[in-house]
């Protein structure tokens, strides 16, 4: 029996992995310090209790080093996730934590056997696009122009004609475009250079949108289906940004935790990254006819002409690298939409969660209305 450290075990994805860990015969402690915004302090309800729990920060020497011992293999996924105008939070949490896991390891002579670490497909920026006249290019972002004047679709720089987005694959091109994309692309850089410097395999996964129960509906990243869900529950319109028209690769968290799985027992895997997601793209506006159907409400929709400051219009990830290793997608988004539904009902104070998450972005200029 191996024993895994999952670090960022009580959150969302982590909380995941941990069940599928001990249903599979391994034995796993958690690291976590359940702090905001994703947790409140204490240890959720639906943390495993067969796993071993220990509070701790991975910005944290220390906590690393008593996490760490006895300990096989390293899922890491604690890292911080939100549209916040703290850019050094994204330094200390996302790539300094990968170099004082490899200082405990390199000094304490640690027989780590494998790390996985947690990436985003943020990494990829505003990623490639298909120009009928110009071929393959990569779009820059959208101009704070462009959004203002509610002209949402990516265009060639050439020509100025809409394009048409690609997959993405992982050996593309990276050019991560926020603080938090940026965090992401240089702790891959970390990971794979020190794990092949000290022999320890590592693997790198990029998560498209995830999404499912234990998500958190108390900071900004939470993203669409926790929008959707509130206002459907609250018998409002559903509010969505721009013209509803964005597509994305929206991926069961079910999904998401098997794929640790599946490169943690391939030596495949090792040193190498891939994209976690569901291979297809779903529209902004048919995820929130989804949530309106599986509410069992009328979908009524309202267009505010509100966007988000750097974000990414289209979204589409190549999993072909991940199913060459045995895994492929089993579970869907209306499954998830459905189980995320019946699992937050069950909170109080969504609805002034939500709006306060929105305040806040608005005053840090990251959400803007035109």
């Amino acid at each position: 029996m191996q024993h895994v450290l999952v670090t960022g075990g009580a959150g969302f994805i982590g909380s995941y992995v941990v069940e599928e860990l001990i249903r599979a015969g391994y034995k796993v402690r958690v690291l976590d310090n359940l702090g905001p915004p994703t947790h409140d302090g204490t240890l959720p309800e639906w943390f495993d209790k067969g796993a071993e729990f220990v509070m701790g920060d991975v910005r944290n020497k220390d906590d690393w080093r008593k996490a760490l011992r006895g300990i096989d293999v390293v899922i890491h996924l604690a890292s911080y996730m939100d549209y916040h105008l703290d850019f050094s939070a994204y330094i200390r949490t996302n790539i300094e934590s990968v170099a004082l896991l490899f200082e405990c390891i390199v000094e304490d002579k640690l027989p780590i056997k494998k790390i996985i670490a947690a990436s985003s497909q943020s990494v990829y920026g505003q990623g490639k696009y298909q120009c009928k006249t110009h071929g393959i290019i990569d779009a820059p972002l959208r101009s704070e122009a462009q959004l203002a004047a509610r002209q949402w679709e990516v265009v060639c720089p050439k020509c100025r004609e809409p394009i048409i987005p690609l997959p993405e694959k992982e050996n593309d091109e990276l050019s991560p475009q926020i603080p938090y994309a940026i965090s992401k692309f240089a702790s891959e850089k970390l990971l794979f250079n020190l794990g092949r410097q000290y022999d320890i395999p590592s693997v790198a996964l990029r998560y498209s949108i995830v999404i499912g129960p234990h998500q958190s509906f108390r900071h900004f990243y939470s993203g669409a289906l926790r929008s959707f869900a509130v206002d459907v529950l609250n018998n409002q319109p559903i509010q969505m940004n721009e013209d509803g028209g964005q597509t994305h690769d929206f991926v069961n968290v079910k999904d998401v935790a098997r794929a640790h799985l599946a490169v943690l027992t391939d030596q495949r895997a090792d040193f190498e990254c891939f994209n976690v997601g569901s291979g297809e793209s779903t529209r902004v506006i048919d995820l929130a006819r989804m949530v309106a159907e599986e509410a069992g409400v009328p979908f009524n929709r309202s267009l505010n002409n509100r966007y988000r400051v750097g974000n990414i219009r289209y979204t589409s990830m190549n999993i072909d690298k991940l199913r060459a290793l045995g895994w492929k997608p089993k579970y869907t988004v209306r499954g998830a939409v459905k189980d995320y539904l019946q699992w937050v009902r069950q909170f109080p104070g969504l609805k002034e969660a939500l709006a306060q998450s929105y305040h806040q972005a608005e005053a840090d200029g990251v959400l803007k209305k035109v």
